[in-house]
Parts: structure tokens; C-alpha cells; sequence
């Protein structure tokens, strides 16, 4: 049988229930009890009825040290414990938050606030200023590590199609953000949780938390993790292809310098409901079918499969020169 010891008493239903998803989030097994037990942390007396929650005796010392990080966290800032809901996204993001405030805050759409009167200041808003600062700041030092061979034109290339809003919404999906987000029932009823714009913004606000949170280290670690793919795509295919952001311009010029026609897009399928379709595209050129990719729109689909295509063709380049070339 384990051995188990109280590590945290309390008379809210509520605050217990958090605490305990924020154990379970980190894969501390929580059992909670009324009865009064003896404790080997210095918590005050129990009363009859109050709840006592208890892990296993060797992980006592790790639940202790998350517990810490909420009742202490650094600059003397309050902490208030938020519903245990949040924890799945503070896993997703790696970062645990001494101030769980803060990922509230970039959560929240003025829409939810212009409903519960709480004030512009309660808002994702001005989150989303800083992490496009902090985002900026962390992007522009990777591509200056990454490609010290390209000029600054190219450099500023490959770091606007890093920040874009295509890109931050793709990773705000990634991260399951949209079902996270506080809104408006207005904006709920529209689709809010699916609009890039409001994913967009709330992954800055998001990486400007983490920021003010945990620092510039935090929140670089966040950036470097989710743009990895994006990176990769732009060593593989060479700055001056991948850093213009946009692939179906790259797919064309490749082509057109190889004296092919320019490349066709052809709908395959669709598939889903109007409001949340899928749409498979296919792109055609040099005389054969190049790729296939999928969607949420025919435009976000046409882009991937101009992206594979480009990555084929670069294994094939020869065969195409030599095609232009008789």
C-alpha cells in the first residue's frame, strides 16, 4: 500500500479541486481526505471537515516545490490560483507560471470584457504589443545566427514570414489555444475560437506572458519550440525560396527560371460541414501532378502544396534542367 502524507489543507471545495489538477498535471497522484491526518510540512491545525490533500510520501518534495512556486513567486507578486483547466496549456507551453494571472490575462478578448465590465486593462491587448516585441526580438537573433550569409533583405524576409499572422495562428492551433480563449458570447457565437486573427493575437499575448512571467529565457524557449518547423522549412528549401513566405510565388518562379509553365491548382476534394471545411488541393506542373496538400481554406492549402512541391523538386532539380535545356 502507498505510503501517503498531507502536503496541503484547505476549507474550499474549489481551491481543492485546483490544487489537485495542478498536481495531476504533473504527474502527482492526489488523494483528498477529511479526516485529520498527520503532516509532515508545517501546516496549521485542521479543523473537523476542513480538506486535506495527500501525496505519495516520495513526492512530497516536488509537490511541495509546486506549491511553492504559486504561494511565493518572485517580486512579492500576488498569486491567485486559476481553474485547474489552465494546466493542460501551461504543459503545452512548458511553463510553469508563478503568476497564473498573467496567462489569464492573455486569454481574455475585449469582447469578454466589454460584457463583464472589467476594464480595457483586463485584456489581451496590450500583452499582445510586448510579445510582438519579445517575439520580434527572439526571431530577429535566430535568423541573424541561422543565415549570416544573407543580406538584410533576406534576413527581413525570413523574419516577417516567422512572425506573420499566418504563422502565429498555425502555432496558437498547435497549441490548442482557441480553447482556452475568454470571449464575448458574441464573439463566441461567430466562431471566435477558430479565427486567425484572434489566434494570431493571442499567441503574442501568450509569449508576452511567459515572458513577464518567466523571462527572456522562457519565453524564447516557447518561440524556438514552435517555430522550428517553419525554421527547417527555410533551410531546406534556401532563404531566398522559403523567405519570401509566400510558396506559390517560389513554386512559379522556380519553374518559370527552368522554362516550365506556370503551375495549376486544382480542388481534389472537400470535405466537412460550411463552417469548418477541409479542402484538398492539388498542384500540377512540368507535366505532372507535384504534390497534394490539405486545409482550412483553398488558399492556406494551395500554399502547402506549393511548399511539397518545392521540396520535390528541389530532390529532382537535374531532371528539370535538363529538360530546359533540350
Amino acid at each position: 500500500m502507498t505510503s501517503r502524507t498531507v502536503v496541503f489543507t484547505t476549507g474550499s471545495d474549489a481551491e481543492a479541486s485546483i490544487v489537485c489538477g495542478l498536481f495531476e498535471a504533473h504527474g502527482l497522484g492526489a488523494v483528498v481526505q477529511r479526516s485529520p491526518l498527520r503532516s509532515v510540512f508545517p501546516l496549521p491545525l485542521a479543523s473537523f471537515g476542513q480538506l486535506r490533500i495527500m501525496v505519495a510520501v516520495e513526492d512530497a518534495g516536488e509537490a511541495a516545490r509546486l506549491l511553492e512556486a504559486y504561494r511565493q513567486p518572485p517580486d512579492g507578486r500576488k498569486v491567485v490560483l486559476l481553474r485547474d483547466e489552465l494546466a493542460p496549456l501551461e504543459r503545452r507551453l512548458g511553463h510553469l507560471f508563478a503568476d497564473r494571472r498573467l496567462l489569464q490575462r492573455a486569454l481574455t478578448h475585449r469582447s469578454r470584457a466589454h460584457e463583464d465590465g472589467s476594464g480595457a486593462e483586463s485584456t489581451n491587448e496590450s500583452l499582445e504589443f510586448l510579445g510582438d516585441a519579445v517575439l520580434g526580438f527572439v526571431i530577429a537573433e535566430v535568423v541573424f545566427r541561422e543565415f549570416p550569409e544573407a543580406d538584410e533583405g533576406q534576413k527581413s524576409k525570413v523574419k516577417a514570414t516567422l512572425v506573420s499572422a499566418v504563422a502565429l495562428a498555425k502555432v496558437a492551433e498547435r497549441l490548442e489555444l482557441g480553447h482556452y480563449l475568454r470571449l464575448g458570447r458574441g464573439e463566441q457565437k461567430t466562431g471566435g475560437r477558430r479565427k486567425p486573427v484572434l489566434l494570431a493575437d493571442a499567441c503574442e499575448a501568450v509569449i508576452a506572458a511567459v515572458y513577464l512571467d518567466g523571462g527572456i529565457d522562457a519565453a524564447r524557449a516557447l518561440i524556438l519550440r514552435e517555430t522550428a518547423s517553419l525554421l527547417e522549412d527555410t533551410r531546406a528549401l534556401g532563404i531566398a525560396t522559403a523567405g519570401a513566405g509566400d510558396f506559390k510565388s517560389a513554386l512559379q518562379e522556380y519553374l518559370q527560371a527552368r522554362r516550365q509553365a506556370p503551375p495549376i491548382y486544382l480542388v481534389a476534394a472537400e470535405a466537412g460541414p460550411d463552417h469548418d471545411k477541409r479542402f484538398t488541393i492539388e498542384v500540377h506542373g512540368a507535366g505532372r501532378l507535384l504534390a497534394q496538400a490539405g486545409g482550412r481554406s483553398k488558399k492556406d492549402a494551395e500554399q502547402q502544396a506549393a511548399r511539397l512541391a518545392l521540396e520535390g523538386l528541389r530532390d529532382c532539380s537535374v531532371d528539370l534542367d535538363d529538360a530546359a535545356g533540350r
